[in-house]
């Protein structure tokens, strides 16, 4: 599951297992969201806990107890429909009580389907349109570079949103401004809500269409912690553009009856599924704390 130790000068062994039981704890939760919503997005969030975990519990610089630092990093999550990562991440590191999540989608909740910054603070931007997160996170590090301000921007997008014509208005602005405190975390699943991505528009080669807009481009293994909190480090060595992390993670991870099933893209489990999915994390659980033995 991960390199062999002392290979990263970045993160320990140690914090890999930390982050790695945390990440498992984290797709309990959003199973547990899910089902008690009764409505939702299920690969999505499941496939992008390992990196949700790496960002809020290693590489952000933000404080759960003051939500507007100013020295904060920022996060927008473009593809807001996998908010339900993003709410069990932020739970588990202390924004809100854990409880709450139970609440996703429910009438006045601050927990919404999708993500609204006047009701969460925590959250940078109000997210559904895909495609428009590039954009908020362009001006951002634009804002940040103009008040010589060092935190840095994080926006993370599907693939599926690389389909969205402004998003790439917003990717050449950034190359044209050199913008190196931003980020780009796509998550490169294959799948988008009508199937997979090469056959309902293909976007290979997406490394050398990044690179045409003047990106420096990283790929990893989504799932591999390690690997991932190495590129984050990387982008931030790259002084003369910005830097996009493909990251190619598994839809539905850590549950194996749904990864790679596209019509899991929309769709929550029903109860009976979920006492299932609960049982196989937990056992998954085990198999990590023996790995790291």
């Amino acid at each position: 599951m991960t390199s062999k130790p002392g290979l990263s000068e970045y993160i320990s062994e140690k914090k890999i297992q930390e982050l790695e039981l945390k990440a498992n704890e984290i797709r309990q939760s959003v199973v547990e969201m899910l089902v008690a919503a009764g409505s939702g997005h299920t690969a999505g969030p499941l496939g992008m806990a390992d990196i949700f975990t790496a960002m809020y519990f290693h590489v952000l610089n933000h404080s759960p107890k003051d939500p507007a630092l100013v020295s904060r990093d920022r996060l927008v999550l473009s593809n807001g429909h996998i908010t339900p990562v993003r709410y069990a991440a932020m739970a588990h590191a202390g924004y809100f009580p854990v409880e709450e999540l139970r609440t996703l989608r429910k009438f006045g909740s601050r927990l919404q389907g999708h993500p609204e910054r006047e009701r969460l603070p925590g959250l940078e931007t109000t997210s559904g349109p895909l495609g428009s997160g590039l954009g908020q996170a362009v001006g951002m590090a634009l804002a940040a570079r103009m008040d010589g301000a060092y935190w840095r921007t994080y926006c993370f997008m599907s693939d599926g949103e690389q389909d969205e014509g402004v998003l790439w208005e917003s990717a050449m602005l950034a190359g044209k401004e050199r913008l190196s405190n931003l980020t780009g975390i796509i998550d490169r699943n294959n799948i988008q809500i009508d199937g997979m991505t090469e056959q309902v528009m293909p976007l290979e080669s997406l490394r050398a269409k990044w690179e045409a807009f003047n990106w420096h481009v990283l790929e990893v293994d989504g799932h591999n912690i390690e690997a991932f909190v190495d590129a984050v480090q990387q982008a931030k060595a790259i002084f003369e553009r910005p830097t996009v992390i493909i990251a190619h993670t598994i839809p539905g991870k850590g549950v194996k009856e749904i990864e790679f099933d596209y019509t899991w893209h929309g769709i929550p489990p029903k109860p009976e599924e979920a006492k299932k999915f609960l049982a196989e994390l937990r056992t998954l659980r085990g198999t990590i704390q023996s790995e790291h033995q």
